[in-house]
């Protein structure tokens, strides 16, 4: 059983009515988020290499568009704060990447970047989109890499969040052994405790409002994780994109030294998944590149600290998009 709304065909279904949206407003004020005085929240589906997308739009549909790709084990709705603010400007749409979230898991269990870069990929070409901004956190943000890279002519502008070609081998450990470790639960309130204890950067009650969008309940009654736990059982073939250094599928320096879109390297100043050290490495092999630290936060960068994740991405939209009004 699904605990959250979403779309069930290809019909837009408005979200600002439901209780999870007035969840959400509560989120925003209490962090201070500013939000446009209206609102356009859809649920949306498509269908992108015999597969079927789930995916969240917000905004006008004839703003500047920005894409959204969420990291492992996590979902659309883990950009909500960011879509809400960033939609007074812009069109947002967070897609809920193969496996993940609302969207179908794949049949064959073919979770590398080489097979989630063409999925965004189809994604901005079935919405029509003509070079929009790729934000990319984590796993999302390998794939908007690869994206860029592979299709550069796509591609406007990238915001890769916490993640690069070098990656710290004791974050991606920590990831891995969450992920492992917390599958199946009794109640609710053991996965919030489990949550709780791993992100201290926010409160319980915020966490509380988003358990509905990574779980579901079972007809045992237990809840599950929803993310296909499969793309963690194959990290041993070394084709988990979170599985330490080693990233198969994703540009090396080398690679990005030759890309010549803008890119926005966005570091959560406590995090050991993306070190300041190889941060400042990718950085530099960038011909157009920039590196924003946010502080009081991990890895998680726009969930632990959404103002200071704003902070640094809004300026790099507004300047190379232009949808500021």
């Amino acid at each position: 059983m699904y605990l959250n709304t979403f779309s069930s065909d290809l019909q837009p279904l408005d979200l600002t009515g439901l209780e999870e949206f007035a969840s959400l407003l509560d989120s925003a004020r209490d962090l201070d988020i500013e939000v446009p005085g209206e609102v356009r929240y859809v649920s949306r589906n498509t269908v992108l290499r015999h597969q079927r997308f789930h995916f969240l739009e917000w905004g006008r549909e004839d703003a500047p568009p920005v894409v959204l790709l969420h990291g492992g084990n996590q979902s659309a709705h883990s950009w909500d704060l960011v879509s809400l603010h960033l939609s007074s400007d812009y069109r947002v749409m967070a897609l809920d990447q193969r496996g993940h979230g609302d969207s179908e898991w794949n049949r064959g269990a073919h979770y590398a970047i080489a097979d989630m870069m063409p999925d965004a990929r189809d994604f901005l070409g079935a919405l029509g989109l003509a070079r929009p901004v790729v934000v990319g956190h984590s796993m999302g943000g390998m794939v908007a890499l690869a994206l860029a890279c592979a299709h550069p002519q796509r591609v406007r502008a990238a915001v890769i969040v916490d993640i690069g070609p070098e990656v710290g081998e004791r974050g991606a450990r920590m990831i891995r052994e969450f992920v492992g470790r917390n599958i199946e639960f009794d109640d609710m309130e053991a996965f919030l405790d489990r949550v709780e204890q791993y992100d201290r950067y926010r409160t319980r009650a915020h966490i509380e409002r988003t358990l509905k969008y990574n779980l579901i309940q079972r007809a045992d009654g237990r809840y599950i994780t929803k993310a296909d736990r499969r793309r963690y059982a194959a990290a041993s073939d070394g084709d988990d994109a979170e599985a330490g250094t080693r990233l198969p599928g994703v540009p090396g320096l080398a690679a990005v030294s030759r890309l010549e879109v803008p890119v926005l390297v966005v570091r959560g100043g406590n995090s050991n998944v993306l070190e300041q050290a190889a941060a400042e490495r990718f950085v530099a092999a960038l011909p157009h590149g920039e590196l924003k630290v946010v502080p009081d936060c991990g890895h998680n960068v726009a969930s632990q600290n959404t103002a200071g994740f704003l902070g640094a991405v809004k300026p790099f939209l507004d300047e190379h998009v232009g949808g500021a009004t």
